[in-house]
């Protein structure tokens, strides 16, 4: 568990120079919302703003992104962020430290790692031998990408520090810049980067390390239980527009959803953004619902204890409320 404890105090570190800023909310009908990352993988959130399915709700999103979930955590537990889009591991080590009015996920986005490694060279035979002897740039130790990363690798025989090396150096936010720099042989990136690497002449995608690691709840929506409790009618408006995107997605053209996202992806073209969309319709991205599965969650579960960062199970109840999800679903079905 020292990995764990290290995360730990990181989070909490952050946490008590954040809170002395913390500007509450009272205001029910605004969100403020800390997501982890920017990227394509969450586009069912993106329409759900841009094609005005949470104004419809009577709802006002206001998002600002941690690029990390340690970060987007330290927001959450410091009252800055109302609702966390991240990892779920970020609740379960938050619950292990034993702190009151822990964050609970009430709403699953994904449903597998949306990250894709790319290579500095093209694979047409590509296998996942191809990593033996290699350096790949893996993301934070103890964040989910990098612990689905050695999960995906350990099933192809391949572990950290005997036949492959993983480096866990490089911050999220600058793992393209690393890459294109010269740092490792192959990088794990989501979309649109590694669509932008490619058409930039600087990689080739190779493999999905979702697609090789299976469903697992890879993001989702959390917040203080205290906040959930108070504000149930707010999280479940935000849940339906989140779901209308969701069937957005199944539906429209990839050139209307390039077009829903546009406003979060400015400095992206339309063909990257439409190339981003169709990698993760591909590997079966998104959650098709937001009830969250309790043996997906023991995947999860399993991911982190083989990277040892749990010495036991925590149970799928006391990190997890699937009450409002389901209540939304059976309101959309009825």
């Amino acid at each position: 568990m020292k990995k764990l404890s290290i995360f730990l105090l990181v989070l909490f570190s952050s946490f008590s120079v954040l809170l002395t800023g913390c500007s509450c909310s009272k205001d029910n009908n605004t969100i403020r919302l800390n997501e982890v990352a920017r990227s394509v993988f969450y586009a069912p959130l993106y329409i759900a703003i841009n094609n005005g399915y949470m104004e419809d709700e009577g709802l006002n999103i206001e998002i600002t992104t941690g690029n990390g979930a340690d970060k987007s955590m330290t927001a959450l537990v410091s009252g800055s962020a109302d609702i966390g889009l991240m990892g779920p591991e970020a609740a379960i080590y938050v619950l292990a430290q034993g702190k009151k009015d822990a964050p609970k996920i009430f709403g699953q986005l994904t449903k597998r790692d949306g990250s894709f490694i790319v290579s500095r060279t093209e694979e047409t035979n590509f296998t996942w031998s191809n990593f033996e002897g290699k350096e790949i740039l893996g993301g934070r130790q103890g964040g989910v990408p990098a612990m689905t990363l050695e999960y995906a690798l350990r099933l192809n025989g391949l572990t950290h520090g005997n036949n492959v090396t993983i480096n866990y150096d490089v911050e999220f936010a600058n793992m393209s810049g690393a890459f294109i720099g010269g740092t490792g042989d192959y990088v794990t990136l989501f979309e649109p980067s590694a669509s932008e690497l490619v058409k930039n002449g600087r990689g080739y995608i190779v493999a999905s390390v979702g697609e090789m690691a299976g469903e697992v709840p890879f993001t989702a929506f959390m917040a203080n239980e205290s906040y959930i409790n108070n504000n149930k009618d707010t999280i479940k408006k935000f849940l339906k527009a989140v779901m209308r995107g969701y069937n957005y997605l199944l539906t429209a053209s990839l050139d209307d959803i390039a077009k829903a996202l546009q406003p979060h992806f400015t400095g992206s073209d339309t063909e990257i953004i439409k190339a981003s969309i169709k990698s993760y319709k591909d590997i079966d991205a998104w959650a098709e619902s937001p009830i969250m599965k309790n043996s997906a969650y023991d995947r999860l579960i399993t991911i982190m204890t083989q990277a040892g960062y749990l010495n036991s199970s925590v149970n799928f109840e006391d990190v997890v409320d699937n009450t409002l999800a389901t209540e939304v679903m059976q309101e959309l079905i009825a």
